[in-house]
């Protein structure tokens, strides 16, 4: 209770500027957490103070809507790991979406979007939420033109891209504040750093060693620093799929009811689960696996009865919930702005 306190207390910020006074047009460093990689970001789009200010400011801003109506921020809460906790969420005029808010934690690092992985860069991921009628329901060029209105935002993005405001400076400006969702420092994580100063619970380490076992084989689609391999599995869901997953990407019937792993990350925060949401509790998602899944021709061998007892499950379940990063999700410079 007293390092979860002081977890709560502390608030990391996502980035850090060069030493010295820093202007709007000067590159600022992401700061990496400690066993991450550096993030590939491209050459055009460093971060800058400016880049992330309007970035903030676009990805709280209602006009991305349609009616005016709904942000990036309203499907993506800081809170909640950047999800909502809907089964799926709602899009513009109150649109029932298809598929369950995902977590938005961490992707500078990700080599693609999406649940089937169609789009290949954070700067077109933004595209498909503002054209999707069910979400945004917005056309990037009018939008372009409706924001380009907004003396201040025009204003900032001549400081930040230097140019007026436009689907470039849109795409760019989001993915440059996107990238500054960066969660590495939970229990975890200062447990890998030091076991003795920050070691888990009894029922903490007995989950950890089950977590990456053979018998249960979790880290081997959930693996790395960010508990994904990236990897698209059919993982016994449905018999039948109404979202026929990465088979929408593929065009290959054998990739039907295929997913992108999931970050584990924050996995505490984000319930409901799956692609659909359609699972309200790890109770519920940890029992779907150890039962094996649902009969498909597609589902991944690897899914299997695994004969856990509940006892095991609650002690998977505790280290799941070690990677919680709650300086992450109260951290103010990931809120919006006045």
């Amino acid at each position: 209770m007293r390092l979860t306190a002081v977890l709560c207390a502390t608030v990391v910020f996502a980035f850090s500027c060069n030493e010295g006074t820093k202007t709007s047009n000067e590159t600022v460093r992401y700061k990496i957490p400690r066993g991450f990689e550096d993030p590939a970001i491209p050459a055009e789009n460093l971060p800058t103070p400016a880049r992330l200010e309007l970035g903030r400011r676009l990805f709280y801003d209602k006009r991305m809507s349609l009616n005016d109506d709904i942000s990036c921020g309203s499907c993506h809460a800081l809170s909640s790991a950047f999800t909502d906790g809907k089964k799926v969420s709602n899009g513009s005029s109150g649109k029932s979406g298809r598929r369950n808010s995902p977590t938005l934690a961490n992707m500078a690092w990700y080599p693609y979007f999406m649940a089937e992985g169609g789009v290949p860069t954070l700067e077109m991921q933004s595209l498909a939420p503002i054209h999707d009628t069910v979400e945004m329901g917005m056309n990037v060029l009018a939008l372009s033109e409706k924001l380009k209105s907004d003396k201040r935002m025009n204003a900032l993005s001549q400081r930040a891209y230097n140019r007026d405001i436009d689907p470039y400076v849109i795409t760019r400006a989001l993915a440059c504040f996107q990238r500054s969702f960066i969660s590495g420092d939970s229990r975890y994580d200062r447990y890998l750093i030091d076991s003795e100063k920050f070691p888990l619970t009894e029922a903490e380490e007995r989950g950890r060693r089950l977590f990456f076992s053979n018998n249960t084989a979790c880290s081997v689609c959930h693996s790395g620093y960010l508990f994904t391999d990236f990897g698209f599995y059919n993982v016994g869901l449905y018999d039948h799929y109404e979202d026929s997953g990465k088979e929408r990407e593929s065009y290959l019937p054998a990739d039907s009811g295929k997913f992108k792993t999931p970050t584990l990350r924050n996995i505490e925060l984000t319930a409901p689960y799956m692609h659909d949401g359609s699972m309200n509790n790890l109770e519920d998602v940890m029992r779907h696996y150890n039962e094996g899944g649902k009969a498909h021709s597609s589902k991944d061998l690897r899914v299997r009865p695994l004969n856990l007892s509940e006892e095991q499950i609650v002690d998977l379940i505790a280290f799941m919930k070690t990677l919680t990063d709650w300086n992450f999700v109260q951290n103010k410079e990931l809120l919006p702005l006045e």
